[in-house]
């Protein structure tokens, strides 16, 4: 269970398709979020190095930290997303500071925990203390996995957006 993060890079692009692809071919709900990637992978990996230096941003979305998960086979298993902040409509009422999603081919391993921490660590680097996650409320998994890493269930509420009922979490982190 020893993964890596690394910044986005057109030199991961194999790696990080297969991951799409195993996304498209057991979590297709999820597999959007990655899907430009194929379409062109370049301007993909530049898309989202602009979203980290705040550059070019795309209407409502806001500075973001993107982190993929690296094991030392060279497979991308999973990605991290620091929102540096989660002052939008849509952010404050269903996104999260953090968001993180894992290949459906290596669930149940712990690279959600890793993942999580990841990006913690990048949050605490910026000076963020005080993060707010979501997760679907029957989202176990993720839930034990933010849980685990100290977050506190703040409110239940109804997304109309994800048509679901999400988990808010806050945790808090000691600035370095």
């Amino acid at each position: 269970m020893t993964a890596i993060a690394v910044p986005p890079s057109v030199d991961h692009e194999q790696a990080f398709l297969a991951m799409l692809a195993d996304f498209e071919a057991h979590d297709p709900a999820n597999a959007g979020f990655y899907g430009a990637a194929r379409a062109d992978f370049a301007a993909y990996v530049r898309e989202l190095l602009d979203e980290e230096a705040g550059v070019n941003l795309r209407e409502n979305r806001v500075p973001c930290t993107h982190r993929w998960l690296l094991v030392p086979s060279g497979e991308i298993v999973g990605a991290t997303r620091l929102r540096h902040r989660i002052d939008t409509p849509f952010l404050a009422a269903n996104g999260s500071h953090i968001g993180y999603d894992v290949a459906p081919s290596h669930r149940g391993k712990g690279y959600g925990h890793a993942a999580l921490r990841v990006a913690l660590d990048e949050a605490a680097s910026r000076g963020m203390s005080r993060l707010v996650l979501f997760a679907a409320e029957d989202n176990v998994a993720s839930r034990a996995v933010i849980e685990r890493q100290g977050g506190q269930l703040a409110s239940i509420t109804f997304s109309e957006f994800y048509q679901e009922r999400l988990c808010a979490y806050w945790i808090d982190r000691k600035r370095p």
